[in-house]
């Protein structure tokens, strides 16, 4: 991926940081968006410890001008776009019958117009380069559902769908557009669960654990490289068995 131009969505930490640093170790220069740009410092130094370009800009992914402006930003600091990872996402968890419809539009604003908005912001200069790659992070839940996690797993089962629409549409123009679903990783919200639930968790995994920010990184990294260039519209499920599709 050297000298490849990659975006990632919501990178200050977690998933996303593990993601922008796994592009950045392949050779690609990073842009690191999240809600708040001076979250992204750890990120940028990870990025530029690469000896690569890093570039923090600030967005709600969830709003179209902040979208628009952000790829354009990105555009005019670089001049391409070669690689999305729409990876930025929310919970706000309850059982349907107490779920608000603000805690239900909250997740489904973020974690799937948020996509749509990034996608369709990224695929005019993809188009017009005759390259890209799109990659989504969905989530297990998204295929095998949640209780609590109503508005969670429908953001992600969507996410899925539009992944596989979009690469229809865009698979002409060499742009590839994939998904990668996570499973149960070891993140600051899977830490803030008790110790009894994480163990739980981990008998249900046939790999025995909960995976590594790095373990999705991995997977990012492959789909967003040419050597995935055959591949598109595909869900690849990095769970460690819990969930084989």
């Amino acid at each position: 991926m050297e000298g490849k131009k990659a975006v990632v969505t919501g990178a200050a930490q977690g998933i996303g940081q593990a993601i922008a640093n796994g592009l950045a170790q392949a050779g690609a220069d990073v842009a690191v968006v999240d809600l708040d740009a001076a979250r992204c410092q750890d990120t940028l130094q990870l990025v530029e410890g690469h000896r690569r370009r890093a570039l923090a800009v600030s967005a709600n992914v969830g709003q179209w001008e902040d979208v628009k402006g952000m790829v354009e930003h990105v555009v005019k600091e670089w001049g391409r776009v070669d690689v999305l990872v729409n990876n930025a996402g929310i919970t706000r968890d309850g059982l349907i019958v107490r779920m608000k419809e603000d805690e239900w539009n909250a997740v489904l604003q973020v974690n799937l117009t948020g996509t749509f908005y990034c996608t369709k912001a990224v695929l005019v200069p993809m188009a017009r380069q005759r390259y890209g790659r799109i990659v989504n992070v969905a989530s297990i839940v998204g295929a095998i559902g949640n209780a609590g996690q109503a508005n969670y797993a429908a953001s992600k089962a969507a996410v899925v769908g539009l992944t596989k629409a979009v690469a229809r549409e865009y698979a002409s123009r060499n742009v590839t557009v994939n998904a990668v679903a996570p499973g149960f990783i070891d993140t600051v919200m899977t830490r803030a669960l008790s110790q009894d639930v994480r163990d739980t968790l981990a008998h249900q995994i046939p790999l025995g654990r909960l995976g590594q920010p790095a373990d999705v990184a991995e997977a990012v990294r492959f789909l967003a490289s040419d050597a995935a260039g055959y591949i598109t519209g595909h869900v690849l499920h990095v769970n460690g068995g819990m969930h084989m599709a």
